[in-house]
């Protein structure tokens, strides 16, 4: 059975991604995270353990091996 994705009808493959998330006005960057992306829209999807284990990372800063800096634009000025 395969699994299609929600937004565009594609289908779903499971791959390792690297998530950017947010947590309390900082950003996360997750390497080696489990999901489901869509190859027609690129679209993401965690199961809920996975959901369930990148909440616990953000809440309580667990795997941090190091931080790196980001450059950041506004969209505004460009």
């Amino acid at each position: 059975m395969k699994n299609i994705c929600v937004f565009c009808g594609g289908n779903i493959h499971e791959q390792m991604v690297t998530a950017v998330k947010e947590h309390e006005g900082e950003v996360f960057i997750v390497e080696n995270v489990p999901a489901g992306v869509c190859t027609q829209c690129g679209e993401r999807e965690y199961n809920a353990t996975v959901a369930s284990k990148l909440e616990s990372i953000l809440k309580e800063r667990k795997a941090v091996q190091r931080k790196e800096l980001v450059p950041v634009a506004d969209f505004n000025l460009a």
